[in-house]
């Protein structure tokens, strides 16, 4: 992907005056509300392959809340790793305030919440630097974790793609292969055992074997299970992992995970489609934890039960992509598209 592919209203790349390391953020639109999407902390090969990255995904930061129907925007922050172990101790608090001297640079813009590689602790920490800061913890006002609102999200989603193709929304006896054993494919992994599934859970992370141990999972290496003959396969890593190579050998009837950009390009959507493979768009999937963010901003304040109750909502969300799918002979991502811009249109996006 070029850079100047997509259509961004701001990118921001700054190196940071702590650490020497880059700290990136993309709003992609403030169109609907501001841009809201969260701080990933990563190992890039460059800065402009971390660039890429965030423009990739407040793009869909954008979609995902235009679809859900909330007045909030796209954004994403990229923060740069050194090589090796994740920074630690003073080494972290210094990289994670120069992400939030980013963060302010854009005055409120873009507002920052956890991602891969970073956790509750960190926004605290860049809290500390920044208010433009959500899902602290809850003793702070906040709506804390937001990975088990993701895995009930995607949870839900897959509900409706099982009653499309199976006949049947519920997931007892269905075989479900998880992609990817971090904060949100853990937890969708436990939800999808409470509710009878058949797992096999994959991470390149060999310790995650004991909780596919106690989930009575069948293990396997990220590259069998994306290719194991389930019902569901469940990507729940980084993105990309579906392109024309794995395609035609996929044995899942349905792709529905929580990992964002899933398709190496939004083209093979029509491959999978070509192959009879639902294809649950993953920024309507993955929502949950967006949804549940977006709570915080009522004027009420945060409440757990109701971000419960919007987040069960994805069901119905992908019920209904599905239905205008199969009316309008394309695919679930085409008419996932269709209803972001339809919710992004009347204010002039």
């Amino acid at each position: 992907m070029e850079l100047g592919q997509l259509d961004h209203e701001e990118l921001v790349v700054r190196r940071g005056r702590r650490t020497g390391l880059y700290t990136i953020v993309a709003v992609h639109s403030t169109v609907l509300g501001p841009s809201l999407g969260g701080c990933r902390l990563w190992r890039y090969e460059n800065s402009a392959a971390a660039a890429r990255d965030a423009l990739r995904l407040s793009r869909a930061m954008t979609f995902k809340a235009a679809a859900a129907g909330l007045s909030l925007g796209g954004g994403k922050g990229v923060i740069c790793a050194e090589p090796g172990p994740p920074p630690s101790g003073a080494a972290r608090s210094a990289l994670l305030h120069d992400f939030a001297d980013t963060v302010n640079v854009l005055d409120g813009s873009y507002i920052t919440a956890e991602d891969v590689g970073t956790n509750a602790r960190d926004m605290a920490a860049i809290a500390t630097r920044t208010s433009h800061v959500s899902g602290l913890g809850r003793s702070r006002g906040g709506s804390g974790n937001p990975s088990p609102f993701t895995a009930r999200g995607v949870e839900a989603a897959m509900r409706a793609c099982c009653e499309r193709v199976f006949g049947s929304r519920h997931l007892r006896g269905r075989t479900v292969a998880v992609v990817g054993a971090g904060h949100v494919g853990s937890e969708l992994a436990k939800r999808l055992k409470r509710a009878g599934a058949k797992l096999v859970l994959a991470d390149i992370d060999p310790s995650k074997r004991e909780l596919a141990r106690r989930l009575e999972a069948t293990w396997a290496d990220p590259t069998a299970a994306l290719l194991a003959d389930v019902d569901v396969l469940a990507p729940c890593a980084l993105g990309g992992s579906i392109d024309e190579v794995l395609i035609p050998r996929l044995r899942a009837q349905i792709v529905c995970g929580a990992a964002n950009n899933q398709l190496a390009h939004d083209g093979l959507a029509a491959d999978l489609a070509a192959r009879g493979i639902l294809f649950a768009p993953d920024y309507i999937v993955n929502a949950g934890g967006l949804i549940n963010i977006s709570v915080e901003f009522d004027s009420g304040g945060y409440d757990a039960a109701e971000a419960r109750r919007r987040v069960d909502g994805i069901e119905e969300t992908m019920r209904t992509i599905l239905d205008e799918a199969a009316a309008a002979g394309g695919t679930p991502l085409a008419a996932a598209d269709r209803l972001a811009r339809r919710n992004l249109h009347p204010l002039g996006g």
